[in-house]
């Protein structure tokens, strides 16, 4: 696989970078640091007596029989991956849906990843699977060595329970393979040498036939080396078949095309940054800016509707699925056979409307019950009829697994997740703040019932504030017995850069305007003060992968407003990111470091270059993972090794060295993982502090 992650200095190393060399991943001096920082921070955090009873009582909860077995319908079968003590790399199982009804389901086991990694001596990461419909006798497994993006494909016969001999199966690499029919798929792998972008992602794409060598495999379409990577893929909906190729220009810019049977390329003339999908005869359109078409405007974060067919040959009449206003946005929409679900925010708390085509409109309706602070999600269950799963959730409010029909009124509660903590004891509030430029701020907080307002309660301020994520309210779980039951205050910061209130909310904070989603954070962060939730003292962030960038800023720009920082699986160095792992993936984000007008604003919220000597710095841990190929490990090694030169001996490190992005590929990692960061946070926020 195509490497962007080895020692040599790309040409925008800064000058006088001393700890070039902690970006070999696994070079033998960087792996010494490695080990020596991880076992200083272990002796300082993990040694205590309170550590083994949190690890365990987080792994016990992440091991509940009682859990939800989240299936997807294949044919007449439900399936569902399941991890626990005694499967920890976990079981892909099937059952059907009148034993999934039942409290204890009987499943039958399709493949044991566990049972495989002994078998191959290998520690697989299961990272999911296609089936081939309508059989779906053949899956296109995926599989990981450490956890990270790159995996092997391996073709499965579900029915045989067995690897395909002479499948369909890829070397490890960044991949994407898809089914055309049982005997072609489409894939888009590492051919060698120029056949991956920049960002490290494959350029060419091509369709491959059963019985041929992978070499033999007939090119599609290719991207640009500039290009964030190529796509092809293959819409199976009855009497709706069609095969889509195209390029992703960045992040958020698609060029797309109707592949046709004699391999001709047909545009799909909407713009680059617009969604794009289809259902059925519909080509469904959310923009991400505004879009005049005949003399008419549309909105940013608007849904329209044409007919494919029509649309392809010239026709641009536009039916409006939805238009936001004030503050309503559509964070994301869904399908059954004959309908639409959208799942619709209103101040960052969703609710679900059913669109269903009627002649030259569409019928609208509620789905499900609208509550205050909590999420409604809906997805059909297949392509076959108008049945579809409903989940309901809240921080304090376990998931709700139902089923219902579209046709029909009736919806059945399936499963019931279950209570990790007594909800009784604690309360969720909404706030809203006011930041910087006036912008109003929502945040979520949720604490004890007999908060005492004090300013002394230890708080941990969560924020991500990128790439159009929303941070909608979710079951804390196993979150729980880390903070809350400690005594802890948690909130949500809802900033910018996020897609809570649509395009515009994301786009405030792109590029140049990258200072708005640390301003929210700061608002966020001074509001709690003011209203005598904590102080600063007290007040812990904590933030991964852009939210790891987010709480870098805070560390360098804001020392004096936090007690302490968890920082995971960050971006730090932004004058490198672009050549470390798939970094140059994200230019329509951060902007280009390479162009000197850019690095000009970029510099200022690049953490690793802003770190002095001089200043006083709040107690922070790095975490990441040597398997991390989307976000490199690099920037919190060099980040933390540049604190201790200069002095800033409360810099903390830990390296896992499976998990990839995730920095844990299992259960028992991830219960590390959360006592970890519970520890580092209690110990470094307490201050006298009593155990709750």
């Amino acid at each position: 696989m195509t490497s962007l992650s080895n020692s040599t200095p790309a040409p925008n190393a800064a000058a006088g970078d001393e700890f070039l060399w902690l970006e070999d991943l696994r070079g033998e001096a960087a792996l010494r640091w490695v080990a020596q920082e991880n076992q200083r921070t272990l002796a300082r955090y993990a040694q205590g007596p309170h550590f083994p009873g949190l690890e365990r009582q987080v792994m016990d909860i992440l091991n509940k029989d009682t859990r939800i077995p989240w299936v997807s319908k294949l044919g007449d079968d439900y399936y569902n991956f399941w991890q626990d003590q005694a499967n920890p790399r976990g079981l892909l199982r099937r059952t059907t849906l009148q034993e999934y009804r039942k409290a204890e389901p009987v499943w039958e086991t399709v493949l044991d990843i566990d049972a495989l990694g002994k078998e191959e001596s290998r520690e697989w990461v299961y990272r999911g699977s296609q089936s081939l419909a309508p059989a779906y006798r053949y899956s296109l497994i995926a599989l990981s060595p450490d956890g990270g993006d790159a995996v092997e494909f391996r073709e499965f016969d579900l029915i045989a329970k067995r690897f395909v001999k002479e499948g369909f199966n890829v070397p490890l690499a960044k991949s994407d393979v898809s089914w055309i029919d049982k005997d072609t798929v489409f894939i888009a792998t590492d051919w060698g040498p120029g056949s991956m972008t920049q960002s490290g992602y494959p350029r060419i794409a091509k369709r491959w036939r059963r019985g041929t060598p992978l070499s033999a495999a007939e090119t599609v379409f290719e991207a640009r080396p500039k290009d964030l990577e190529v796509f092809a893929y293959h819409d199976r909906t009855p009497g709706f078949e069609r095969d889509y190729v195209g390029r992703s220009l960045d992040f958020y810019r698609r060029d797309n095309y109707l592949l046709t049977a004699h391999n001709q390329q047909i545009n799909i003339a909407i713009p680059s940054d617009a969604e794009f999908s289809t259902h059925r005869e519909w080509l469904l359109i959310k923009l991400s800016r505004a879009w005049v078409v005949n003399g008419k405007r549309y909105p940013a974060g608007a849904l329209l509707a044409a007919n494919f067919d029509d649309f392809l040959v010239g026709d641009r009449r536009l039916q409006v699925l939805f238009t936001p206003h004030g503050q309503r946005a559509l964070s994301d929409y869904e399908s059954t056979r004959d309908h639409l679900i959208l799942s619709i925010m209103e101040n960052v708390v969703s609710h679900l409307e059913v669109l269903t085509p009627r002649c030259d409109s569409w019928q609208r309706q509620s789905l499900g019950n609208r509550s205050m602070l909590s999420t409604l999600s809906a997805e059909g269950i297949d392509e076959e009829s108008n049945n579809y799963f409903m989940t309901v959730e809240g921080f304090l409010q376990p998931t709700s697994l139902h089923l219902g029909n579209l046709d029909g009124d009736g919806v059945e509660r399936l499963k019931q997740g279950p209570h990790d903590f007594d909800p009784d004891r604690y309360r969720v509030s909404q706030h809203f703040v006011r930041s910087k430029d006036g912008t109003s701020i929502p945040y979520f907080q949720i604490a004890a019932k007999d908060l005492q307002l004090n300013g002394r309660n230890p708080t941990l301020l969560y924020g991500y504030g990128g790439f159009d994520v929303s941070l909608l309210p979710h079951y804390l779980g196993s979150d729980a017995p880390c903070w809350l039951e400690r005594g802890g205050v948690y909130v949500v910061a809802n900033i910018r850069g996020g897609g809570e209130y649509g395009p515009a909310w994301h786009q405030a904070a792109l590029k140049q305007d990258r200072h708005r989603a640390f301003e929210d954070f700061v608002a966020v962060a001074k509001d709690l003060i003011a209203r005598k939730v904590t102080s600063s003292p007290h007040l812990g962030a904590r933030g991964g992968s852009n939210g790891g960038l987010l709480v870098g800023n805070m560390l360098t720009q804001y020392p004096q407003l936090f007690g302490c920082i968890v920082c995971e699986v960050p971006l730090l160095d932004m004058q490198r990111y672009t050549s470390l792992s798939a970094g140059a993936s994200w230019i329509a984000e951060y902007g280009d470091p390479d162009d000197p007008a850019q690095w000009h604003y970029i510099k200022t919220f690049s953490p690793y270059h802003n770190i002095k000597a001089e200043t006083a710095y709040p107690p922070v841990l790095f975490y990441t993972a040597t398997s991390d190929d989307r976000v490199n490990p690099a920037h919190a090694r060099k980040m933390t090794a540049r604190m201790r030169q200069m002095g800033h001996q409360q810099a903390y490190f830990y390296e896992n060295t499976e998990g990839g992005h995730s920095a844990a590929a299992d259960k028992r990692q991830a219960a590390f993982h959360s006592a970890l960061v519970s520890e580092f946070l209690w110990s470094s926020l307490n201050r006298g502090t009593p155990e709750a």
